[in-house]
């Protein structure tokens, strides 16, 4: 008895796990199993689309009763349909250890596209010799299945995104990172309106970006880094208004910051570094209150910061406005963003003193300012500076010195002079000075003097006077 027990439990299981798995477009099928059958035409095109990635070599000959059964094929994932199963995920190259690697003149096949019911597609690390052109021919035919496209780090591939890809209307994701593409960016790309994330970082684009870039009102997602995009930022990025992260950085974008940016309310990361943006820093950017991290760095953005009510980013970790050709003082309301972690100020113009506030930032663990015209004392204590230890960056202020009776010389900032020597240097200057009015007084300067007797009678009459 318990023995049929056990067999019974065991069947159960194993019924409930492949009516868990298999989920069709029509609902559940609590009634199939893995051995479902395959439509021909749907095996057969996706053993000629993977022969064009992989080699002719493979023919999957060694999967029983088809690829999608007891033995799947790395990177293909199927659902049931009606059924039958179809092929929904196809992940092309060496995404992990076991994946299929790719021949050294892989082919998209035009059977790819017979895969009607694809929903992911995924090229990564697979085309490396250029020139690789992808023809905008057949993709149409995934325009009503596919939601995410990919092609990560394929160097070989070549000239522009196809033009066709802005007919997937249906796409929600599409990521070309590290590429070959060059050209101008995808046009009409303001079609794909239940786009959540777009990604075309790391290629050869240019021109300028479109003002329908801007109609992508779900986006969530958009970066555009590591090109050579032009042009300014487009006033229509304000209707971007569900973006969480948008990054500009390492273009050669000009003009200003546009205002519209203030309504990118859920925005958290804002990196527009490495470009030749100016115009000053533009008051919206104080109402993005939801942001996490802001970099500006490497720009000539110019102004001051304290036309900034810096105290309403409050959820602020990361401040980078290095090199951004900034002047004035540094406002004691940055001390009021207390999430912030990195604070960088350095190799621009600022002058006035620092804050001791700032050490009340208990998860401040990074601050540069070095390369500015800071002066005065720091007046932090032992314990900041051993909390910060090299990530506290004040070098290169001629007029900054750190008191040296209040910290031992292990805890010193590396490269400021310590208050003691800069009175020892100011006293000696002071000196001299008096040194200078004793002896014009007298009708002479230290030229006319008749040699070392001459100087040594003057420097003891000094002596006496004073």
């Amino acid at each position: 008895m318990g023995y049929i027990s056990t067999i019974f439990i065991a069947t159960i299981v194993t019924v409930s796990i492949v009516g868990v798995y298999v989920n069709g477009e029509e609902g559940e099928y609590e009634d199939a199993g893995v051995e479902a059958p395959m439509v021909k035409t749907e095996q057969e095109a996706l053993y000629s689309a993977i022969q064009g990635f992989v080699g002719k070599w493979w023919n999957g000959s060694d999967l029983y009763p088809d690829p999608c059964g007891w033995t799947p094929i790395q990177g293909v994932s199927c659902d049931i349909y009606d059924g039958f199963w179809y092929v929904t995920g196809l992940n092309i190259g060496s995404i992990q250890d076991n994946s299929l690697a790719c021949a050294s003149n892989p082919e998209i096949r035009s059977s790819l596209f017979l895969l009607t019911h694809l929903k992911s597609l995924a090229f990564f690390d697979c085309f490396h010799t250029p020139p690789i052109v992808i023809s905008s021919e057949n993709w149409t035919l995934l325009s009503g299945s596919l939601e995410s496209l990919e092609f990560r780090s394929n160097l070989g591939l070549t000239g522009a995104i196809p033009a066709a890809f802005s007919h997937l209307h249906k796409l929600q994701s599409l990521v070309v990172i590290g590429n070959g593409f060059s050209g101008g960016l995808p046009a009409n790309i303001g079609n794909l309106t239940h786009l959540r994330r777009l990604v075309l970082s790391e290629n050869g684009f240019s021109g300028e970006i479109g003002d329908d870039y801007g109609n992508l009102s779900e986006l969530l997602i958009l970066d555009l880094s590591r090109n050579s995009l032009s042009g300014s930022i487009p006033l229509t990025f304000g209707g971007l208004t569900s973006l969480l992260k948008l990054d500009l950085s390492q273009n050669q974008l000009v003009g200003k910051i546009p205002n519209e940016i203030s309504n990118l309310k859920n925005l958290t990361l804002l990196d527009l570094s490495n470009n030749n943006i100016s115009g000053g820093l533009t008051k919206s950017v104080q109402e993005l209150s939801s942001l996490k991290e802001l970099v500006l760095s490497r720009n000539s953005i110019g102004g001051d910061l304290m036309g900034i009510e810096w105290q309403n980013l409050k959820g602020l970790m990361v401040l980078d406005l290095s090199s951004t050709q900034l002047m004035g003082g540094i406002p004691k309301s940055i001390s009021e963003m207390k999430k912030l972690r990195f604070l960088g100020l350095n190799d621009n113009y600022l002058s006035g003193n620092l804050t001791p506030k700032l050490a009340e930032l208990c998860d401040l663990s990074s601050l540069y300012v070095y390369g500015n015209n800071l002066s005065g004392k720091l007046e932090f204590d032992g314990g900041f500076y051993g909390k910060m230890s090299r990530r506290f960056g004040a070098w290169n202020n001629s007029n900054l010195c750190v008191p040296v009776d209040l910290l031992p010389t292990d805890l010193r900032p590396f490269g400021i002079k310590t208050c003691r020597e800069e009175l020892e240097v100011s006293s000696f200057h002071e000196s001299d000075s008096k040194l200078h009015n004793f002896v014009t007084s007298f009708g002479f300067t230290t030229y006319k003097l008749d040699g070392m007797w001459g100087l040594f009678s003057v420097v003891v009459s000094f002596n006496m006077v004073m």
